[in-house]
């Protein structure tokens, strides 16, 4: 990650990926019936009260729709889902696009942004550090367990506000040098989101609304509750106990996305064929990797995805969980599929969901 001789992201062009989508094979009645097959089936394997696996192949898309629990008044499929960590998607898009715009160059160090009367330092964490996972935080804040602690079982990130989250960082200082390692950490993508609005002046949810969620026409997205009727309630691990909305508190952008399944399918459509689109630029380079880790490098990642191998060519996908909700995100360019899989139960261990989700999309 360091020492790169342009500013990160780079350009598409420095990836051997073709983005212009395959020419593709005409799908017949017995493979429609075959997917409506798998798809039922993968709704059943989730266990959860509701569960949604929506489908898009070459543009068509194909929902199924089911749960443990009696089917709400509005259609599952018409419900806006909590989808967690995957919201880091939108989060890796909308900088990226901030980038391609020459709003920000992504070396920004994320404490001059924030405070720009604060020395920089010789090793300072960049925005791009704080979105690939690579500078030096923790998963959370050291002290959020014990801040959290009082509402554990209902909505902890709530008792994290934005002003503790920025101030802990600036506190901070990484073991170990930026770029150096990967841990996943919802707390640098975090401060990516206050790092970033500082830094332009503009409030998250409007800088995602002007640069993603506009652009790409995904009315049916949002930061946060807006109406029980139409947000998805989230259950404990029983299946049964309602939970809360989830209020995301100082981490928004690292989970506070809440979608429906036909906008989530958009926004897959899109980065699978980004001609035309407005955001053409910057969905063509989402898709480029910018680490490799692991035994032989084989984990890959990009500004936005992790990316698995296949044998049809590569797979992209991000999964996300809240306190009573899970989703999966993912697309395979060579097939020209996108899957969004959404459901309200907690992910508890060996829970099926993800694990199906992953499967469907590799098997595709």
């Amino acid at each position: 990650m360091t020492g790169r001789p342009t500013p990160w992201p780079g350009e598409p062009a420095t990836d051997h990926e073709d983005t212009t989508p395959p020419p593709y094979p005409r799908s017949g009645p017995a493979d429609e019936v075959a997917l409506r097959e798998r798809l039922a089936d993968a709704v059943d394997a989730s266990d959860a009260p509701d569960a949604v696996f929506a489908v898009s192949r070459h543009g068509r898309r194909t929902l199924h729709t089911g749960g443990t629990a009696a089917p709400p008044t509005v259609a599952r499929e018409d419900l806006r889902y909590e989808i967690g960590s995957a919201s880091k998607t939108f989060t890796g898009l909308l900088l990226t696009r901030l980038i391609r715009h020459g709003v920000l160059t992504g070396g920004e160090p994320a404490a001059a942004c924030l405070d720009p009367a604060r020395p920089a330092g010789p090793h300072p964490v960049t925005l791009a550090h704080l979105i690939t996972h690579t500078s030096g935080l923790p998963a959370l804040p050291a002290d959020f367990v014990a801040r959290a602690l009082p509402a554990w079982r209902t909505n902890p990130y709530a008792r994290y506000p934005a002003e503790r989250l920025t101030g802990t960082f600036l506190r901070h200082h990484p073991r170990h040098r930026p770029g150096t390692r990967w841990h996943y950490s919802n707390y640098g993508v975090s401060v990516l989101g206050h790092a970033v609005a500082a830094a332009t002046g503009t409030a998250w949810e409007d800088l995602l609304t002007a640069y993603v969620l506009r652009p790409l026409g995904l009315s049916g997205t949002a930061l946060r509750a807006e109406d029980p009727e139409t947000d998805a309630t989230g259950h404990r691990k029983d299946g049964r106990t309602p939970v809360p909305a989830f209020d995301a508190g100082g981490f928004q952008a690292a989970g506070a996305v809440r979608s429906t399944p036909h906008d989530l399918l958009a926004f897959l459509e899109a980065h699978l064929d980004p001609a035309g689109s407005p955001a053409a630029g910057a969905l063509r380079a989402v898709r480029v990797p910018v680490l490799r880790r692991g035994l032989g490098k084989r984990h890959v990642h990009t500004v936005a995805w992790f990316r698995h191998p296949t044998d049809g060519g590569p797979m992209y996908f991000h999964s996300g969980a809240t306190l009573g909700q899970q989703a999966f995100l993912g697309f395979r360019p060579d097939t020209g599929t996108a899957l969004a899989a959404v459901c309200t139960r907690r992910f508890r261990a060996r829970d099926p969901f993800i694990a199906t989700a992953y499967a469907f999309l590799a098997g595709e």
